[in-house]
C-alpha cells in the first residue's frame, strides 16, 4: 500500500498541471493515468490539437517554473478579430480586440496539446515527491478521514485528499455520487492545423457563420490551427475530402486572408456538447478540468477554466490544515460556482445566438457586437473579464 497526501486521477493537461502545483507546495502527490507521456506522434495521446492559454494562465505556468520550456512551442495572440460571415439580413461589423488596449503584450499563447503535455510530463518527473502511476484506477472509495483506490495493476493507494482530473466520464465524480447537467448542440467541430503563404500577424480570427464559428488561431511560423464548427452532416463530408480539396475549402471559407493553405497533420471531428457538474467538490474530493465542466471550443475558455480550478484548490489545500481537509471539497465548490456557471452560460448564449433564425435574437447579437466595436470602456471591460484580469484582481 502506497500513501500520499494527494491523489490525482487523470494525467492530462489539468491533472499534470495540478500535480506540479501541489508538488511545488511540498505535498506528496500521486498521479494515476495510463500513457502519461505523449512522447511521440504515434502515441495514443499524441494530440496535435492546440490550446489557447490566456494571459493569466501563462502567468501561472510561469510561476510554476515551466513556461520557459513551453514558450518556444507557442505563438502569441495579440489581436482577436470577430467577423460576421453570415448571409443574414442583420450583420454585425468587424470587431478587433487588441491586447494593447488593456496593457498586455498579448491575450495569451497558442500551443499544441502534444508539446504542452510533453513539457508537463518532463517537469513532473523532476519532483521526488510526485509519483506517476502509469495505470488505470479502480475501486475508488471516499471515507470521512481518507480516500483510497486500487490500480488495475494491483497497487493500493491511500491519501488524505482526492482530485478528479479524469475527464468528462470521471470515475472520481461517479465515486463521489455527483451528478451533472448535460446539453448538446446540432454541431460538430472539425479540427486540424495548416500552413499558409501569408503571415498571420498574431491575429486570431473568428468568422461567425450560420452553423457556428470558423476560428483560426496562430501557431509558430506561417502555421495556424483551425476549429470549424458545422452541422454534423457537413462536418463529416468535409472530413472525408482529400487533403488538397479540404485545403481549398478552408482557404475559400476564410476568404483567402492567409493566402494559399495546406493542411498539416490529422483532421479530427468532435460533436459539440456541454456539461457542468452539479458539485465541483465535496468532502475530501475536488473535480477539476473536464471532470467538472465541458464547454464548446469558443472563446478559449476550456483549459483556462481548468487552470483557475487548479489555482483555487491549491490555495485551499495550502491554507487549510491537513486535519481539516474534509472541508475543502465544499469550500472549493463554493469558490468555483460563479465563475464556471457564468462562463458556461456566456459561451452557450453566444453559440445559440449564431444558430438562431429568430430575427430579434440576430438583432441583439449584431447590436451587441456593434456596441463593443465603438464603446472603448465596455470593450476593455469585456477583454479583461475574458482573460480573467482586472487591475484590482490580477490573479
Amino acid at each position: 500500500m502506497h500513501k500520499h497526501d494527494i491523489l490525482i486521477n487523470g494525467g492530462g493537461l489539468a491533472g499534470l498541471t495540478c500535480a506540479i502545483a501541489l508538488a511545488k507546495m511540498e505535498l506528496d502527490v500521486g498521479v494515476i493515468a495510463p500513457g502519461l507521456s505523449p512522447s511521440n506522434d504515434s502515441s495514443p495521446v499524441g494530440d496535435r490539437r492546440t490550446t489557447a492559454l490566456l494571459s493569466q494562465s501563462v502567468t501561472y505556468l510561469d510561476e510554476l517554473g515551466i513556461w520557459d520550456k513551453i514558450a518556444p512551442h507557442a505563438s502569441s495572440l495579440k489581436i482577436m478579430r470577430i467577423i460576421d460571415a453570415t448571409k443574414r439580413l442583420i450583420r454585425a461589423p468587424q470587431v478587433d480586440f487588441r491586447a494593447s488596449e488593456i496593457d498586455l503584450d498579448s491575450f495569451g499563447e497558442n500551443v499544441t496539446n502534444f508539446d504542452l503535455l510533453n513539457v508537463l510530463h518532463d517537469c513532473a518527473k523532476t519532483y521526488e515527491n510526485l509519483t506517476l502511476y502509469d495505470d488505470f484506477s479502480s475501486d475508488i472509495e471516499i471515507f470521512d478521514d481518507h480516500v483510497s483506490l486500487h490500480t488495475k495493476g494491483g497497487i493500493r493507494l491511500e491519501a488524505d485528499f482526492l482530485i478528479g482530473a479524469d475527464g468528462r466520464n470521471s470515475p472520481v465524480r461517479e465515486a463521489a455520487d455527483i451528478s451533472t447537467r448535460n446539453w448538446g448542440y446540432p454541431q460538430t467541430a472539425l479540427v486540424t492545423n495548416f500552413k499558409h503563404r501569408l503571415p498571420h500577424g498574431n491575429i486570431s480570427t473568428e468568422f461567425h457563420t450560420e452553423t457556428g464559428p470558423f476560428t483560426i488561431v496562430p501557431m509558430p511560423g506561417n502555421q495556424s490551427s483551425l476549429v470549424w464548427v458545422e452541422t454534423p452532416e457537413h462536418a463529416e463530408e468535409l472530413a472525408q475530402l482529400s487533403t488538397d480539396e479540404l485545403s481549398r475549402r478552408i482557404e475559400t471559407q476564410m476568404h483567402s486572408v492567409l493566402g494559399k493553405v495546406e493542411i498539416i497533420g490529422k483532421v479530427q471531428t468532435f460533436p459539440l456538447s456541454g456539461m457542468v457538474s452539479k458539485q465541483f467538490g465535496t468532502g475530501r474530493v475536488a473535480l477539476i478540468g473536464e471532470a467538472a465542466h465541458v464547454i464548446p471550443p469558443i472563446g478559449a475558455q476550456g483549459f483556462n477554466l481548468g487552470i483557475r480550478d487548479i489555482q483555487s484548490v491549491a490555495k485551499l489545500l495550502h491554507s487549510t490544515s491537513c486535519s481539516e481537509w474534509s472541508s475543502v471539497g465544499k469550500r472549493y465548490h463554493d469558490s468555483r460556482l460563479r465563475d464556471v456557471n457564468l462562463r458556461a452560460a456566456s459561451i452557450d448564449l453566444l453559440n445559440r445566438s449564431l444558430l438562431s433564425n429568430f430575427l430579434p435574437a440576430q438583432l441583439m447579437r449584431g447590436l451587441g457586437l456593434s456596441v463593443l466595436g465603438v464603446a472603448g470602456p465596455l470593450r476593455r471591460m469585456i477583454m479583461r473579464e475574458g482573460v480573467g484580469f482586472s487591475p484590482n484582481n490580477p490573479a
